[in-house]
């Protein structure tokens, strides 16, 4: 894999710039917020991944390596390709996604073309493990809270709530613990109860 390119930047496009290394101008398909970082005639790196089909070679790049790495993550979940996971960092900030992930966050998802509702839980049931925790953040899931967050859900969607009424839950109650160590998950189911109880 081709993990970054630094050289001189020839020419910068609305989707994505050309970079001269080597005497070989290599195209790399960008988001505008990285393109916003690139100057032409100046020095650039970026952090890239390149995404082979049978019709395709594409190399996509980012200002940084954690841009590349969550544009990689997103692809592991369901249905999610190169251009739907570079349309979500188009529109947020890596943060920004890991924080709507690990908080269960659909509405700010959403925004993303091309993501409804369902695909925006799926992301949230698939990933919410994977994306670890969004330094000085609040109200997102850290990491090893992550395995109560799936025991609630799993138990609120049992006990015959929707997936999309759970994630709201849990995140609610994510953001109620305001940093502080989980209590046992009983103790957090029944917080999660309660909060949906207000919201019927």
């Amino acid at each position: 894999m081709i993990a970054s390119v630094r050289g001189l930047v020839a020419a910068v496009g609305p989707d994505g710039a050309v970079i001269e290394v080597g005497g070989v101008g290599l195209a790399v398909s960008c988001t505008p917020h990285t393109l916003a970082g690139l100057r032409v005639g100046a020095e650039a790196r970026l952090a890239t991944t390149l995404v082979v089909r049978e019709d395709s070679l594409t190399l996509y790049g980012f200002a940084d390596d954690d841009a590349r790495e969550l544009f990689e993550l997103l692809q592991t979940a369901s249905g999610v390709g190169p251009r739907l996971a570079q349309a979500v960092l188009a529109v947020h900030t890596p943060d920004t996604v890991r924080r709507a992930i690990a908080g269960g966050d659909t509405a700010t998802l959403t925004r993303v073309p091309g993501i409804g509702k369902k695909g925006a839980e799926r992301l949230v049931l698939e990933l919410r493990d994977k994306v670890g925790l969004v330094p000085g953040s609040e109200g997102a899931l850290p990491a090893a809270g992550a395995a109560w967050a799936d025991q609630v859900k799993q138990a609120l969607v049992g006990l015959g709530w929707t997936a999309g009424q759970a994630d709201q839950a849990v995140a609610a109650v994510a953001e109620s613990l305001d940093g502080q160590p989980a209590p046992p998950v009983p103790q957090l189911l029944k917080l999660a109860i309660r909060m949906l109880g207000r919201t019927r």
